[in-house]
Order: C-alpha cells, then structure tokens, then sequence
C-alpha cells in the first residue's frame, strides 16, 4: 500500500494538469493555513495583523463549531471576523477526505456542498483557491478541481517559478513536525533569485501545536524574514493574480 501511495505522488506530482508560465514582477510569498483550527485566527490573527498581512484560510465545512480528536476548530464568528479582516477564505472539501478515495459522484458531491457552505461568508462568491486535504492528489482529482478553481495548492515542497502546473502548487511547510529554518532560508533566496511564489502552510499555531501546527515564534520567523528579504506577502488568490499568467 506504501509503495502505491508513493507511485502514485511521483505520477501526479509529473503529471501537470494545469500548466502555465509565472511572470510575476517580484517574488511574493503567501501564508495559509489548512483545516481552520481556531487557534489558526485567535492567536495567529492578531500576529498577522500586527504584519499587516492577509492569510488564506483553507476552510473545511464539516469542521465548522467542533472539536475533533482535541482540536477545537472555527465557528461561523470566525469566518465572518477573518472575512471582515480581509483574509481569504478558501476551499478545502467539505468532508476533509482524501480526494484520491473518492469517486467522481462523491468528489462533484462534496465541492458542491463546500461551495454552498463558503459562499454566504463570501458575499456571494464562490472560493477560487483550493488545497488539497492531507496534500493527496492523483490526476483524476487534479482534473477535477483544475477548471473549479485558479489554483490548487498541494504539500510538495518547492518555490512556485517559471512553469508551474496550478492545479499542484508546491508548498513550504511551518509545521513543527517538518520545520526546518534551513530550508526556508534556501526557498526564500530562490523564490529572490527567480521572482518566485512562496505558498506557506501550517495549521493549528499555539505554544503547544500538534505536529502539524506552528508555535507563534515559528510564524513571527517566517514573516519577519520575508519582510527583511521585501518579499510581498499576498492571500492565494492575489498571488495568483499577480503573476501574469
């Protein structure tokens, strides 16, 4: 099962669905987080306000007023409060189920039902940014969402430049179970050298986060480092916008 889970990554990740040329001016860099746990807007809110950066928040419909497995996640407040605050809210299935599992009735069924969910906190708007849950994608999902949405973020790690398949976004990721301030030193300098797009991603942010999530010294590093390198930091959507495609 391991070494098909693994072959079919390598596929997907080879198998661009949605090619297309970044011409962005400058690098830029983008900061989301997946899931929505609360922690995501009651603590890491304010420290991107102190920024003043605007985030994209990967949002689970299912999710919404609950706690599960000891994670407490977003309420309807909060969506209305991140809306308000100018922050992006984005589209990450309403069941939070691995795309790669689902047939393609149920995949038409749960973006529906997302799509239906987001759009009353979104005036009306459908979500134009999507991540995959758990990072799980395959070609039949990528084909899916490519014309659903602008863009697609996935969890390979890599710096956005030159042809980029939209329909799987590399990711740098600011989870304490993979942090690596090294690698973010090298991501920063090449997404410099090649006006590239930086999509970071985390989850919960707390002084205790789970493995996937970020203390807030984590995100603070982060957002100092792009601001000392004048990297413009922008919600998935405006990045997307912003590079010429």
């Amino acid at each position: 099962m391991e070494l098909l889970r693994r072959a079919n990554n390598f596929i997907t990740r080879h198998m661009p669905v949605k090619t297309a040329r970044a011409r962005a001016p400058r690098p830029i860099a983008s900061i989301s987080f997946d899931d929505f746990p609360k922690s995501a807007w009651t603590v890491a809110g304010p420290i991107l306000a102190r920024f003043g950066v605007a985030a994209t928040y990967y949002t689970a419909g299912s999710f919404c007023g609950r706690t599960v497995e000891g994670m407490e996640f977003y309420d309807e407040g909060d969506l209305r409060a991140l809306g308000a605050a100018g922050h992006e809210i984005a589209c990450h299935g309403f069941a939070h189920q691995r795309t790669t599992q689902l047939s393609p009735e149920d995949l038409v069924a749960d973006a529906a039902r997302n799509r239906a969910f987001l759009e009353p906190f979104r005036g009306g708007v459908a979500p134009v940014s999507y991540a995959f849950p758990y990072g799980a994608a395959s070609p039949r999902s990528k084909r899916f969402f490519a014309p659903r949405f602008s863009n697609a973020r996935g969890v390979h790690p890599g710096v956005n430049h030159g042809a980029v398949d939209l329909a799987q976004l590399h990711a740098a990721s600011m989870e304490s179970r993979c942090w690596n301030p090294d690698w973010i030193e090298k991501a920063i300098s090449r997404a410099k050298s090649h006006d590239g797009w930086l999509a970071f991603y985390t989850h919960d942010v707390s002084d205790t986060p789970s493995p996937y999530g970020s203390t807030p010294a984590m995100l603070i590093h982060v957002l100092k480092r792009l601001r000392e390198e004048n990297i413009e930091i922008r919600t998935m959507a405006d990045a997307f916008s912003a590079q010429q495609f």
